[in-house]
């Protein structure tokens, strides 16, 4: 999916600039976001600039002195076909479906002023035994907010989407067909290169109808995250009226520590990030934490100009049912396609080792190349899925591999708005999933269409 957000940042390059304009600097669009409020096109506000792609006369609509419009849409169809889902444990292990969504937007800016509005249309096809409220929301409002600019401090209060870093703990889930926005209010504070967010927030929980999507009312985040140069540190607090582990359901209240590094230096990158979480639950306290780990070399001279990656995260899991302490690491708001396109296993209790490489065929055409091995951390706790909800009890096993999964992705960026993809993935059982229960290769095919402007 990241390779739909770099491709679709080409979208004004694509274009050759006619004679007349060939003489002066050409216009470049700022890299579409998933977001999209993150985008800034006030430099169309030369009529000349406009002109350089057709998109330009919807991204900068004029209305008076420093005052504009911006517009765009997504359109995206998904189909993706499971074969022995969850090993062949769920009710309808076989599963292949259709998604389709519309994301249009408007920004309108009044001077120091902004409001923000991106209803969504999604809608699913052939779910089995029938749609989540990931899989179909219909009509609804996925963004929808207002912004007043004050200089070093900018207000924002409304629906809104949310991208905190590398998306650990709170993401977008734009994977799935319906992604993720909260109601609250966020404050940004800029102070010399460092920029500090403050934000209370509550997520937003789909409805099966049109314009039934409402503010949850179990389940709360607010804290504050600071971005420097190559350094990030948070603080985010979490709370769940109606959290459940080892069996018993009550009252979480989490707090998070994170620090994370990342940079280019040359031909390296590399990003990591460690979080220390606290709190409790039903008179029980909290104690996990996560280390995840990215290092990365690319190679612009050789065919190809692969990247190669090497992941590897480690996340806690409870040591011991009912001894008064939870391991149990909470990823509280994570993006939802966490290890790649196929994800049965969500980061709890896990340790797993990812090496990747991708790179270039020329003509629009990128691939990626990736394996994944998983271990549990802890033999006393089970299997989790992305939203952390228990899918693999320990059930006894003293077994640590979980499996190991394979995928290709190959994606053509047809047009600068248009691509195409596709990716192949299988996962195939360790001796955990063969001791607890069915325990066959899970394999899926994924194909996607995503137009944006």
């Amino acid at each position: 999916m990241l390779r739909l957000i770099i491709a679709a940042g080409l979208l004004a390059g694509a274009t050759v600039a006619p004679a007349s304009a060939q003489q002066r600097e050409a216009w470049q669009a700022p890299t579409l976001s998933i977001t999209r409020y993150d985008e800034d096109w006030s430099d169309l506000a030369d009529a000349e600039k406009r002109a350089h792609h057709w998109s330009g006369p919807f991204k900068y609509i004029p209305l008076g002195q420093d005052s504009w419009v911006t517009t765009g849409i997504e359109l995206r169809a998904r189909s993706e076909d499971y074969h022995d889902n969850l090993w062949g444990g769920t009710s309808s292990p076989d599963d292949q479906y259709l998604w389709l969504r519309a994301l249009p937007y408007a920004d309108l800016h009044l001077g120091k002023a902004r409001a923000f509005v991106q209803p969504i249309l999604a809608y699913a096809v052939g779910v089995s035994p029938s749609a989540s409220p990931i899989d179909q929301t219909r009509a609804d409002l996925l963004q929808g907010f207002g912004e007043l600019d004050l200089g070093p401090v900018r207000l924002r209060a409304g629906r809104q989407m949310l991208s905190l870093g590398t998306e650990r703990l709170v993401g977008t889930r734009y994977g799935p067909n319906v992604p993720l926005s909260f109601d609250g209010a966020r404050a940004d504070v800029t102070i010399g290169r460092a920029k500090i967010s403050l934000l209370t927030m509550r997520p937003v929980q789909p409805g099966p109808g049109s314009f039934d999507d409402a503010t949850s009312r179990n389940k709360a985040l607010w804290g504050a995250y600071a971005t420097l140069p190559e350094l990030d540190i948070y603080y985010l607090g979490y709370r769940n009226r109606l959290a459940r582990f080892g069996g018993l359901e009550g009252s979480e209240v989490r707090h998070s520590i994170g620090l994370r590094s990342h940079g280019v230096r040359g031909d390296w990158h590399w990003n990591i990030e460690g979080v220390a979480q606290f709190g409790h639950f039903e008179g029980q306290r909290i104690a996990a934490w996560t280390l995840g780990t990215e290092i990365g070399h690319s190679f612009p001279t050789l065919p190809t100009a692969p990247d190669a990656t090497l992941r590897v995260n480690v996340v806690s899991g409870d040591g011991k049912a009912h001894d008064g302490k939870i391991g149990t690491f909470n990823a509280l708001f994570p993006k939802g396609k966490y290890f790649g396109e196929l994800s049965p296993v969500g980061p709890t209790n896990i340790i797993n080792v990812n090496p990747r490489v991708s790179g270039t065929l020329g003509g629009g055409v990128s691939f990626s190349l990736a394996a994944t091995a998983y271990w549990r951390y802890s033999i006393a706790d089970g299997v989790y899925d992305i939203p952390g909800k228990l899918i693999r009890p320990a059930n006894g096993s003293a077994a640590r591999f979980i499996g190991k999964e394979a995928e290709a992705t190959i994606a053509w960026q047809a047009t600068a708005e248009w691509e195409l993809s596709a990716s192949l993935s299988a996962f195939a059982p360790g001796d955990f999933i063969r001791e607890t229960g069915p325990d066959r290769t899970i394999r899926m095919l994924g194909l996607e269409s995503n137009f944006r402007f």
